[in-house]
């Protein structure tokens, strides 16, 4: 009998170590931290942007948009697609929102935040434009429990076909979704659309300018910059100052006529066309980044933890801009 109780209390207590051992495993593991916001932006353009994806590859596009719906499927949103046909094939803009409008009913005021995902014939696209898609993934997951003001609706938009042969044309995935935005009577207040954001230089003359503006702005490529045309300005001073307010790293705006270099140049002109003010968010691309639309843009030439901090000053952005009540 004392044998028996012996053994007993053995099993007891090796049952009880094990459960203090799975005990201490799980709470080991739930205090593990997060990851890093940069190492997040990192494993999204990995993921998009190390090869060729576009129309011409389709299943490595395909592969793109589905990384995008999954991490915000996991994110807790649901997903819209527009979807329609363009180079023989069907494409999709990919679309979640944040609202704090009435169910069912329009919302008074829409904010878009947006960037392509597919990238240029010959090009992996990791800063054109996975850095920006990576960006507004980021931003909807910092942003999902954010509460705009009564009547406002953000939308993190990820839009297919922006470069050429698309470029500007009716299978331009912003000009269908900026299209069927104006055909509902829809009143949006700002697109701010992320393009190219993860090159940046401490070295002196590594910025370009535009003929006519190199006195007014820095001549060093660590800057982002807010660009519009002259019918966004007011869009875009109120950006850039919302920004600045949130952020201290380095931010440049401009506000010029449609045929200043570069101020029309991406998917902010879709809304434009609209009547919507926008504007673009971009480390400016060919002026900076030496592997613009080349095989040599690639995921490890990008800076992460600039990235990061473009991003958090951003959300901040965002917030002010929709009304974001303060918890």
């Amino acid at each position: 009998m004392r044998k028996f109780a012996r053994s007993h209390w053995k099993v007891i207590i090796a049952i009880l170590l094990a459960i203090a051992l799975a005990t201490l495993t799980l709470e080991t593991d739930s205090a593990a931290p997060a990851p890093d916001l940069s190492v997040r932006l990192r494993t999204h353009v990995e993921a998009i942007a190390s090869r060729e994806h576009n129309t011409a590859t389709p299943r490595e596009l395909e592969k793109a948009a589905r990384h995008i719906e999954t991490t915000l499927q996991g994110y807790g949103y649901q997903l819209r697609r527009q979807e329609y046909e363009a180079d023989g094939q069907k494409v999709r803009n990919i679309e979640v929102s944040v609202s704090n409008a009435a169910p069912g009913a329009k919302p008074e005021r829409i904010f878009i935040v947006g960037a392509h995902y597919d990238s240029a014939r010959g090009a992996p696209g990791a800063n054109d434009n996975g850095s920006g898609t990576a960006a507004v993934l980021e931003l909807a997951r910092l942003l999902k429990t954010m509460q705009p003001s009564r009547g406002t609706e953000v939308k993190f938009v990820f839009f297919v076909n922006e470069e050429p042969p698309f470029f500007m044309g009716d299978e331009m995935g912003s000009m269908q979704h900026a299209r069927e935005l104006r055909k509902y009577g829809q009143n949006v207040e700002g697109a701010l659309i992320l393009e190219t954001i993860g090159w940046y230089s401490q070295e002196k003359n590594s910025q370009k300018l535009p003929p006519g503006l190199e006195k007014r702005y820095p001549s060093t490529g660590n800057f982002i910059a807010f660009v519009g045309t002259l019918e966004s300005s007011a869009l875009v001073r109120q950006a850039l100052a919302a920004f600045k307010a949130g952020s201290d790293f380095p931010a440049e705006g401009l506000a010029a006529p449609a045929h200043v270099m570069g101020v029309t140049l991406s998917d902010h002109s879709s809304y434009n066309r609209q009547g919507y003010p926008a504007l673009m968010i971009t480390d400016t691309a060919f002026m900076r980044y030496p592997y613009y639309h080349t095989a040599e843009d690639t995921p490890d030439k990008l800076d992460y933890p600039s990235m990061a901090r473009v991003v958090k000053g951003l959300a901040r952005t965002i917030e002010s801009l929709a009304g974001a009540a303060k918890t």
